[in-house]
């Protein structure tokens, strides 16, 4: 099987790491920020940075070739576990069936400056 890069036009990484990578059927993600697209700007606020991080993840999903139904699992890495409730509700728009949610995982991490969060996705795409 032949791998590859997944990049997009409104985020790129500044070190020679793409932001996704798909083998087959396997698409895994680089940490996704929560930057606004097409610059490094962060916004204010967990909310509009957990906004960002599934608006990145949805273009990676689509330029991947998959769907928000082939994610397998997300980690989201968090300054503050108090930060964990903003994400419930996009999570919840995004995978409404509580029978059918890819497995999630949540951890403190120091992020650099206003960072509040960031996350990465692993997905599983039918041929």
């Amino acid at each position: 099987m032949t791998r590859r890069s997944i990049e997009l036009e409104s985020f790129a990484h500044r070190t020679p790491i793409p932001c996704a990578s798909r083998v087959g059927p396997l698409l895994a993600s680089s940490v996704i920020p929560p930057f606004e697209p097409y610059s490094r700007d962060l916004p204010d606020g967990i909310d509009a940075q957990v906004a960002n991080l599934f608006a990145r993840a949805g273009e990676i999903l689509e330029a991947g070739g998959a769907t928000w139904g082939d994610v397998v699992k997300m980690t989201f890495f968090v300054r503050d576990l108090a930060h964990r409730s903003a994400i419930d509700g996009p999570w919840a728009q995004h995978f409404p069936d509580p029978a059918s949610r890819p497995a999630r995982h949540t951890q403190i991490s120091e992020l650099g400056g206003p960072q509040l969060v960031t996350c990465d996705l692993l997905a599983w795409v039918e041929p």
